[in-house]
């Protein structure tokens, strides 16, 4: 790097020498693996002999959450690959699992089984629902459905419960690893993904982004409009970037004045605007 300059990817996380080891695959486990390794832990990731399911669906997806880990196959089934697994968490801070709990006991993982086994190990639990409803199937689709994110005939476009629980799982590992040493005993914790869910659609229930809120078509000034060519996405919501739009552009600041503006001019020209003028305005991609 030039003199007086950082290079920070030459520097350690702020987790360099923590262990985590996951035997969760798909999507929320990984994505937390992923992100303790982007803060400097190091990562061994456990998984079936057949892989991780996500390398056939995805296989670029796979291919950016599994990187910078080490990757063992191992099938806990068996009894010498489970003692393979118990040598890694000898050694590990962090546990992340994904499956059901009575699957996690019938492989001698149950928490009060590990915890016995391993006293300074914590681990993350991602379950579906809490407990006593983690055995109970679903998805980020049905979670989302149940909170009411979703409309009829219409396919999310984010998982949102699979991310939102993956990050709240990196939240909770630090809680316990923070815990731990404190105390030199590991501890244990559920991330429930529909728990995530509701937590995510806490805006809607307040109203904000209920069809016809304040963020969801309420406020002229916050919303989406047509340009000449493609869309733009206006989100002047603090006073004094409203006041700038309507100055600006010399309009009432009613839906219609803005529709008519925008529609005078392309998005990316609209795009150029706003960064000249210090305004919230993006172009949508075409």
């Amino acid at each position: 790097a030039p003199s007086g300059s950082s290079d920070d990817t030459s520097l350690p996380g702020p987790l360099a020498g923590l262990r985590v080891v996951t035997i969760a695959v798909n999507l929320p486990g990984p994505v937390a693996a992923a992100r303790f390794v982007d803060l400097g832990a190091h990562l061994t990731k456990v998984e079936p002999p057949s892989g991780d399911p996500m390398a056939h669906a995805s296989p670029a997806a796979y291919a950016e959450l599994a990187s910078g880990q080490e990757v063992v196959r191992l099938d806990l089934k068996d009894s010498a690959h489970r003692e393979q697994l118990h040598a890694l968490l000898d050694t590990a801070d962090l546990l992340i699992t994904s499956s059901r709990p009575s699957a996690l006991t019938r492989l001698g993982l149950g928490w009060g089984q590990v915890h016995a086994a391993h006293p300074r190990l914590s681990v993350v639990a991602i379950v579906g629902s809490p407990s006593p409803d983690a055995e109970i199937a679903g998805h980020d689709l049905t979670y989302q459905a149940v909170v009411g994110l979703l409309d009829p005939d219409t396919m999310p476009r984010v998982l949102l419960a699979d991310l939102a629980g993956a990050e709240r799982a990196v939240t909770e590992g630090l809680a316990l690893i923070v815990g731990s040493a404190a105390t030199g005993v590991g501890g244990f914790t559920e991330v429930a993904l529909s728990a995530a869910a509701e937590s995510m659609a806490r805006t809607m229930r307040w109203g904000l982004t209920h069809p016809g809120g304040p963020l969801a078509g309420g406020n002229p000034a916050y919303g989406i409009y047509a340009a000449r060519e493609g869309h733009v996405a206006v989100a002047a919501l603090e006073p004094h970037f409203r006041a700038r739009l309507l100055e600006t552009l010399d309009i009432n600041g009613s839906r219609g004045s803005l529709s008519a503006a925008f529609a005078t001019r392309t998005a990316s020209e609209w795009e150029t605007w706003a960064l000249e003028h210090d305004l919230p305005l993006v172009a949508l991609p075409g």
